[in-house]
């Protein structure tokens, strides 16, 4: 009897286990049956949805589709893609959609009433198709809206005034269509300016306040006294109620404006692609004399930079990536773009603009006067002073809380893969800005495996990046470490030259050689003359060491390495590293060097053949 009821208990979890998983898949097809559908129902001349496989268990593998931890669909990036047809009312079954981008493409049709259905919708970008018919008032359900841009289709009837109880809508662009009836004013639409609408001819634009107008012709005298006076009564209102808006801005004026620069990306509605500026080839060619050689800032991995000055004077720098042409890239770069564009931050290079030709993918960033670190340590002229121990200091730390902003609070996170000292920008006041981010993933869009080719520059490459060719946060943790290195030494990362000395030529090497030896004052760059503190260097050089470790497991995020810097927790982490180096060192049985207990070569513990690189 027990061996029956265990058979039938067996074959009952068995069968829960089966309906469970077909549920699963069943969850998985309904985003995936949404999607074909619309695949389905569009012309895609340039096969730019090739990818999407309704044989498929989830679309979380094709092009131009991001999903989350749970696989479910978050991000449709199909702007400027040629398509052609018709929005499917299937749309509304994408549940955790966060952004669907169509814009620029010739679709036509109605906007689906499902649409609404949409509630974690945060941008809704439609704009430049053909679209006919009103917009729904179902688009008023959307309580996480941010940003709707519809302009330039042909969209006719009344603006729904349940878009007004959208609280949460920054942008919105109606412009460019055939909408009429009244604006609507109030909710968050007493926000947006006329340009929201322009060109709708039969739209009636809200009337001024009553405040505001001039007092009708007066027939007497009396008359004429009581409006002055209630004209004056109503004035003094205005100003009364007006006073605390204009503190506000003259508030907001003085304030310093910092604290612009660090809320999460895509709560600034300048930051997405169709705020930046697109330039024409023609522009940034005469910009750059036509991408001379005396205008060059600096070459690598990705390419040449110029240094170039736009039409009304601003100075730029124009980032000319290699060639890499593939089918639908054009595509996949502007989504790139985008992505990039959206990291905004006091510690980030700011993206101005860009430009894309068949031919040409260039990158449009503001000037900066200062160079990059590694100028400054090793490229300045005499007559220029070096960096004093403070400003690299206040480097270390800037740099560190970019590169926390690009791992912690983008979505999805952006992994730099080449952090080093020449893409650690210095504006005016010498504040660290980062540069360079993303363009790996910008480099790397034709690629369909998980695993890319190695991108980075020798010295500051993490060993599990070589051997695997996988990159993560922990990849840029072990290159900032290097950073700190140069920013100390004022040495480059892998120097050829120190061999002459018989010194390693791998800076991370060189620099454990000489703590072992404990020559500290040989370790610093000798342009600081001696002008730093002593245990704020031990401080840097204990920051790095934690961040070069040869496990990314022990390595800590860039987060903590912020912390550290402002001072809260080195002093316990170090501790915590020193006994575990000298656990390894017992279990490896190297207790015959008891002066170098404090500092182990950080790939002693990985195996040899980890250590020489992909064949």
């Amino acid at each position: 009897m027990v061996r029956v009821t265990s058979f039938f208990m067996g074959s009952f979890l068995v069968w829960a286990i089966l309906v469970l998983d077909l549920v699963r898949k069943a969850s998985g097809n309904a985003e995936g049956d949404a999607l074909n559908a619309l695949k389905s129902n569009l012309l895609d001349p340039n096969n730019v949805l090739q990818s999407w496989d309704a044989t498929l268990v989830n679309p979380c593998t094709w092009f131009h589709v991001t999903c989350n931890s749970d696989n479910s669909v978050t991000r449709v990036d199909l702007g400027n893609a040629d398509l052609s047809g018709q929005l499917v009312p299937q749309l509304g079954q994408l549940s955790n959609l966060q952004y669907l981008e169509l814009y620029s493409n010739n679709i036509s049709g109605k906007v689906p009433d499902e649409l609404g259905n949409l509630t974690n919708l945060v941008s809704l970008d439609l704009y430049l198709n053909r679209l006919t018919g009103s917009i729904p008032n179902t688009l008023g359900k959307l309580g996480k809206l941010r940003f709707l841009r519809l302009n330039n289709n042909s969209l006719s009837g009344g603006i729904p005034m349940t878009l007004t109880t959208v609280a949460t809508l920054q942008v919105l662009d109606l412009s460019n269509n055939q909408l009429k009836g009244d604006i609507p004013v109030n909710g968050s639409f007493s926000l947006f300016t006329p340009i929201s609408y322009q060109n709708n001819p039969d739209l009636i634009q809200p009337k001024n306040n009553p405040g505001t107008l001039s007092p009708p012709p007066s027939a007497s005298s009396g008359n004429s006294n009581t409006g002055a006076i209630a004209g004056g009564v109503a004035a003094g209102a205005a100003l009364l109620f007006a006073a605390p808006a204009i503190a506000l801005a003259y508030w907001r004026r003085r304030k310093p404006q910092d604290h612009f620069f660090d809320v999460p990306a895509e709560e600034d509605p300048e930051v997405h692609l169709g705020q930046l500026k697109r330039f024409s080839l023609r522009e940034l060619q005469v910009a750059t004399d036509n991408f001379s050689n005396k205008h060059i800032l600096g070459r690598g991995g990705f390419g040449k930079v110029y240094k170039g000055r736009l039409a009304d004077g601003t100075l730029v720098a124009v980032k000319r990536l290699k060639e890499e042409r593939t089918q639908g890239g054009e595509l996949q770069f502007q989504t790139e773009v985008e992505m990039i564009s959206m990291a905004v931050h006091r510690n980030l290079l700011r993206l101005k603009g860009f430009c894309m030709t068949p031919t040409e993918r260039l990158l449009v960033y503001p000037f900066m006067v200062n160079g990059s670190v590694a100028s400054c340590l090793r490229e300045r002229q005499e007559s220029e002073a070096p960096l004093d121990w403070p400003i690299r200091r206040r480097i270390a730390l800037g740099a560190a809380r970019g590169l926390a902003y690009l791992h912690d609070h983008c979505d999805p996170k952006i992994i730099h893969r080449d952090v080093k000292a020449a893409n650690i920008l210095l504006d005016e006041e010498f504040e660290a800005v980062v540069g360079d981010f993303g363009l790996a993933k910008l480099m790397d869009y034709k690629d369909t495996h998980v695993t890319t080719a190695v991108r980075g520059t020798i010295g500051h490459i993490a060993p599990e990046y070589l051997s695997t060719g996988k990159s993560s946060e922990k990849t840029d943790v072990f290159g900032y470490g290097v950073m700190l290195l140069e920013l100390i030494t004022g040495q480059r990362a892998f120097d050829l030259a120190r061999l002459a000395n018989d010194d390693d030529v791998m800076l991370l090497d060189w620099v454990k050689g000489l703590l072992k030896d404990k020559k500290l004052e040989t370790l610093v760059d000798a342009d600081l003359h001696g002008n730093y503190e002593d245990e704020e260097v031990e401080q840097l050089i204990q920051v790095a060491l934690l961040c070069t470790q040869g496990s990314p497991m022990e390595r800590p995020k860039m987060s903590e390495v912020v912390r550290m810097l402002e001072g809260d927790g080195l002093a316990e982490k170090w501790e915590q590293w020193q006994k575990e180096e000298m656990f390894r060192q017992d279990f490896n049985h190297n207790m015959h060097h008891p002066n170098a207990n404090w500092i182990v070569d950080s790939t002693s513990h990985i195996q040899p053949d980890e250590l020489s690189g992909p064949r």
